[in-house]
């Protein structure tokens, strides 16, 4: 059993399983799948402040930090445990792409050229990290959703607000990949 947790898992296999978890939450507990939610908690337990945003209830919401700390702990685990230590596959024709941006390194999960410690203080380094953050973290906030939250619960809801957002979040995805990341390794 362990060999067969270890093995990459195929896409149909592991998209089935997330979407078996928004009928699964909502049939133990009419609970909503989203994780950008558990900032937002986190917010709230820890702000002492009389902020609006933040005036709520949000112990009714503690399940959420638990379903959190349980990613962090599972995906700790299976870094830790259960990667096999074999390298990141990347396709041929991706990787020749990646490298005509001046991305060399395809050792780890995420390229050290771009997120290794190295790059924290540099501009391309400032520029992904912190101001890529805090756009991840205003789109969120703006769309009122994550991905998860939008792309797997709402529209599996049919929940036009969140058609809306995923077409967002795509066509946002799409134009920074193909626009915005050439664009920023030619200046940087």
């Amino acid at each position: 059993m362990l060999e067969i947790i270890k093995q990459p898992w195929s896409w149909y296999v592991a998209g089935i399983l997330i979407g078996l978890t928004v009928p699964a939450l909502l049939l133990l507990g009419n609970k909503p799948f989203g994780i950008s939610s558990s900032l937002k908690h986190m917010c709230a337990a820890c702000m002492p402040a009389k902020i609006p945003l933040f005036q709520y209830n949000w112990k009714r919401e503690a399940w959420n930090l638990f379903f959190v700390a349980g990613i962090l702990i599972g995906g700790f685990v299976a870094g830790q445990f259960l990667g096999g230590n074999q390298p990141v596959h990347i396709a041929e024709r991706t990787k020749e792409q990646l490298q005509t941006l001046g991305l060399t390194d395809f050792s780890t999960l995420l390229p050290l050229d771009v997120f290794g410690t190295s790059q924290i203080f540099t501009v391309r380094g400032l520029i992904f990290l912190v101001f890529g953050g805090l756009m991840v973290g205003f789109g969120t906030r703006y769309a009122d959703g994550c991905t998860s939250g939008h792309s797997i619960m709402g529209l599996s809801n049919l929940q036009w607000p969140s058609l809306v957002a995923t077409i967002c979040f795509m066509v946002g995805g799409f134009f920074s990949t193909w626009v915005l990341l050439p664009l920023i390794f030619q200046l940087f």
